[in-house]
């Protein structure tokens, strides 16, 4: 298992992460953790629960949530056993769990490793086992808890302790030449406590030793303005120290760092550099991504010490995904590994309202910005591209490449010097950038607990945990789709006096439309962000994803497109292959197409616009002929379960049928009163083909299976998609 409580309090079985329940029941957890491998008296967990009038039965509620834990985290234990991770302990409860399984226990352990290279005169040793404890350090302590609760001084101690070993962290580095390492934590911690003046001495010093000296006077001002405003003081020694010394150019930056390579000395002939500092705004309320986040720590510590080729990292996913937000809250963390600076050019590849930005435009800016001057620049694509390569040449500069449309956009930007860092966004896979060496990184949705994590860090976790069912409605309504959970969200906010129901009623009352996820005024809207990705398709492959939507099943195969859109299947292939390289389909499985429900919807919205009635019906009709010559397999005899049905085997199916003409079928499911037979082998007596529930949909979409249960499916008139897709997830194939 794993317990994470320096960030969001989280816990994983294997691959899946719990669901952890209601909030009093996190604060236990998140207690025992802030104690692991110590006991924790029934009355401190009393006091942390309800801070300040317990209730008569405070103790057996605590009881029950211990039960429950158990229960969560050793799933099949037995009634009343004990288990072996939560022991009664001397009138308390132990959370038992080993070092590798905790991150407060891995970030103690590197900080004592820490402390013994600081006390044997290893100062280097100390930086890097104080970093990989802070790597651990992922926000607010046991963020998601009531606020009540981490007020207790058990998490306030341990936000004292992180801030003390980047203080410490931040000592080493001084001593060692290595301030870049620490500079992305001290901001953290500077955040977590900004009146700590030690703190705000040592970050204005590693500032200065970085390179960064305005950056560090900066930094000095903004907290002597901060004393003065909140507490009516000025600086103290120990800052105005640090201040004195970074005035006095006494912590003059050390350079690149031995061992990572020779690198080439920047070009003198081109005139003074000017370090760019691009980064738009970081998003406060960033949350969760953490397999995504690791991953890019990997690659971006492997460009740090790369002596070759740059690094390019292509972040491409579905629109609404949130690779925008990804990537400038990586390019904020590690902008410090990057002394000579930061450049981002949004290239506008899927903007609704301008056109994509032309290579030598974007160079002619990206050269503006290193402190070229605009006359005189050459007018060829090659020869700017090879000025703005000279200008970085030795140089490590981050560049962040905004919603590219194409390799070819973006090729002529990257940079080739060793220890540069390339971000690329992209809702297009940009193959041909795979295919040269780039690093891709895949967005999927996130988690439920993290899309959670996202709403409750926007609407506020008083408010969420006030209505925990109807924001976890929202969340599947908004089928955790980033872009849906932040429209959805600022409706939340701008209507403080309505209900989390409300808001998941309208939500739910507008499902088959993208009405409730709509913006004016230039807000997001998923529906124009949907619009961006479809104008770019071919007519084909526009064509296609609009008759998509008329499939009831949650995945179909190349042969099922090629049905619905008249189409040989090498050509449907290929159509599809376009489609998911755009992130409106993805292939889950090998020869298996999916595509996210609001897609989906969107794309039935198209059909409706633009296809006739004639053509959908006409592509339904060639659905159910495909699906009509599919081999289903079938074996249940036929029941009479009222108006239940069991799926038949061909003889019984057929021997039904041919007593019954196509109209009585349908008949049969206008009244359900009787079971209908479900192969698609079956005749029935006037000739027609009996077709199963599922491609009856196909043809007549008012009538679907909406339960299934051990082999049995109910037909209603008000079934949806939704119910095939259930339908689908327990057994059915087409």
């Amino acid at each position: 298992m794993r317990f994470e409580v320096l960030g969001p309090l989280r816990v994983w079985h294997t691959e899946r992460e719990l669901d952890l329940g209601f909030p009093q029941q996190r604060a236990l957890l998140g207690l025992l953790l802030v104690q692991a491998g110590r006991p924790v008296q029934v009355n401190e967990v009393v006091d942390v629960l309800w801070a300040e009038q317990p209730p008569v039965s405070a103790v057996n509620v605590v009881h029950r949530y211990i039960g429950s834990l158990r229960r969560l985290l050793e799933p099949g234990l037995p009634p009343r056993a004990t288990g072996r991770r939560l022991l009664r302990h001397a009138g308390g409860y132990l959370l038992q769990a080993d070092e590798h399984e905790v991150d407060l226990l891995r970030f103690r352990s590197l900080t004592k490793r820490g402390k013994r290279a600081v006390a044997t005169g290893r100062p280097e040793v100390a930086v890097r086992h104080f970093t990989e404890a802070l790597h651990e350090w992922h926000g607010p302590v046991a963020m998601g808890l009531p606020a009540s609760a981490r007020a207790h001084p058990l998490f306030t101690a341990l936000e004292r302790e992180l801030v003390c070993t980047t203080q410490m962290a931040a000592d080493a580095a001084l001593l060692c030449a290595r301030t870049e390492l620490v500079l992305p934590r001290l901001r953290q911690a500077v955040e977590l406590d900004p009146l700590n003046e030690s703190l705000h001495a040592r970050l204005v010093m590693a500032l200065a030793a970085s390179g960064l000296q305005a950056e560090a006077l900066a930094a000095y001002e903004n907290v002597r303005r901060l004393l003065a405003e909140e507490l009516g003081v000025s600086p103290g020694a120990e800052l105005s120290a640090a201040h004195t010394r970074v005035l006095r150019q006494e912590l003059p930056p050390t350079g690149p760092t031995p061992g990572h390579g020779k690198q080439t000395a920047p070009p003198e002939s081109l005139g003074p550099f000017t370090r760019p500092a691009q980064l738009p705004p970081d998003l406060t309320v960033f949350s969760g991504r953490r397999a995504e986040l690791s991953s890019l720590l990997d690659i971006t510590d492997s460009t740090a010490a790369s002596a070759g080729a740059p690094t390019t990292v292509v972040i491409n996913g579905m629109a609404g995904i949130g690779k925008t937000t990804l990537a400038v809250h990586w390019a904020h963390e590690v902008a410090d590994r990057f002394p000579d600076g930061q450049l981002h050019v949004e290239l506008r590849g899927f903007d609704p309202a301008r056109r994509a930005l032309d290579p030598k435009e974007a160079l002619r800016g990206m050269l503006a910005a290193l402190g070229m001057p605009p006359r005189g620049l050459p007018s060829s694509l090659d020869a700017l591209a090879g000025l703005y390569r000279r200008l970085l040449a030795g140089r490590r500069v981050l560049v962040l490449l905004d919603d590219a449309t194409d390799a070819g956009q973006v090729r002529p930007l990257l940079p080739a010097s060793p220890g540069c860092l390339a971000l690329v966004t992209s809702r297009n896979g940009l193959p041909g950038l795979i295919a040269s060496g780039a690093h891709r990184l895949g967005l999927d949705l996130p988690s439920a607990t993290d899309a959670r994590a996202a709403l409750a860090l926007r609407i506020g976790y008083e408010r969420l945990a006030a209505e925990p069912e109807a924001a976890g409605e929202i969340i599947t309504l908004c089928r955790r789709l980033p872009l849906a959970l932040a429209i959805v969200a600022a409706r939340v906010i701008s209507r403080p006096d309505f209900p989390l129901a409300a808001i998941a009623a309208e939500l739910r009352n507008s499902r088959g439309s993208l009405d409730a996820f709509s913006g004016s005024g230039g807000a997001a809207d998923a529906r124009a962000a949907f619009a961006c990705s479809y104008r770019r398709l071919q007519p084909e492959s526009a064509r296609l994803f609009r008759l998509l939507s008329l499939h009831p099943g949650p995945d179909l195969t190349v042969d099922a497109a090629a049905a619905l859109a008249a189409l040989p299947a090498r050509t449907a292939r290929l159509l599809l292959g376009e489609l998911a390289n755009a992130h409106l389909v993805t292939e889950h499985a090998p020869g298996r197409y999916t595509a996210h429900d609001l897609l989906r919807v969107f794309a039935a919205e198209l059909t409706e616009a633009h296809d006739s009635p004639t053509e959908r019906h006409a592509a339904r009709q060639r659905l159910l002929d495909h699906s009509s010559g599919t081999d289903h397999s079938v074996s249940e005899p036929l029941g009479a379960e009222g108006n239940l049905l069991k799926a038949a085997s061909p003889p019984d199916a057929n021997h039904w049928c041919a007593n019954h003409s196509s109209a009585q079928v349908r008949a049969q499911a206008d009244s359900q009163d009787r079971p209908l037979p479900t192969t698609p082998r079956a005749t029935h007596a006037d000739g027609g083909r009996c077709h199963s529930p599922v491609t009856l949909f196909a043809l007549s979409p008012s009538y679907a299976p909406s339960e299934v249960d051990d082999g049995f499916v109910r037909l209603t008139s008000e079934a949806t998609a939704d119910d095939v897709r259930h339908q689908h997830h327990r057994g059915w194939r087409w």
